[in-house]
């Protein structure tokens, strides 16, 4: 198991995850997938940067798979799908992303949607597992209306399954890192994240207002940034 974190808000600061990425795989000339991709905007720096990539995004929300639609990208695939049913054969890629979408999972499905993974990652390839630490000023607004204590553990217990199973996932590195999050103020907030198109949070006009309450001290002049604290697991795909 991994010590918690007194204080994730000072973990050291990255403010493009692209670049731990970057530093514990080659990007360049590689075909890749991102499991619930969202708006896919770490992969589209991607093959802006690195010559010769290509990426899937599998995405399940229907609203933001249609929006990804209509914005395409030379090198870049959208599906709609999940991770636990993922439309291509063994061995089709040289490495998978998730980025804070293992905890999206249903649960019972997550240990399932890992394995699934394995088998369309090529042996010798990689899963890089980016997910949220439970903690931080921003969490603590979140967890107002979307308490995600459970999942988020869920996610690295999954993870630390598989790893324990040997069977197709060894451990390669492991990373902690915080990344600012802005918004220009508190319709923007409310817009990403009381009322994202893949999640109904149930959102009381009572709870929207105890939100604001809780979120409105923190803006300033040029708006608020938050900083979201990660943890990055890099799994190697058994041979």
């Amino acid at each position: 198991m991994h010590a918690a974190i007194s204080d994730p808000d000072q973990l050291p600061s990255q403010k493009d995850e692209l670049e731990v990425l970057a530093d514990l795989v080659p990007l360049a000339g590689q075909r890749l997938i991102e499991l619930g991709c969202g708006g896919a905007r770490l992969a589209r720096h991607l093959l802006q940067r690195y010559a010769g990539s290509q990426l899937v995004g599998l995405e399940v929300d229907g609203v933001q798979h249609a929006k990804n639609q209509a914005h395409p990208q030379d090198g870049l695939q959208f599906l709609a799908g999940s991770a636990e049913a993922v439309p291509f054969g063994n061995a089709s890629f040289d490495g998978a992303l998730m980025l804070k979408s293992l905890h999206h999972v249903p649960v019972k499905s997550m240990d399932a949607a890992l394995v699934e993974v394995a088998r369309v990652v090529r042996p010798g390839g990689w899963l890089y597992v980016s997910e949220p630490i439970y903690g931080g000023t921003l969490n603590e607004i979140v967890r107002l209306y979307n308490d995600e204590g459970t999942v988020r553990a869920a996610a690295q217990a999954a993870v630390e399954r598989a790893l324990a199973a040997g069977s197709y996932w060894q451990a390669a590195a492991e990373r902690h890192f915080t990344q600012p999050v802005r918004f220009k103020d508190w319709p923007e907030f409310a817009q990403r994240m009381l009322y994202p198109s893949f999640a109904d949070h149930a959102v009381t006009p009572a709870l929207e207002a105890r939100v604001r309450a809780a979120f409105e001290p923190h803006v300033g002049a040029e708006g608020v940034q938050f900083v979201r604290p990660m943890h990055v697991r890099l799994l190697r795909r058994t041979t």
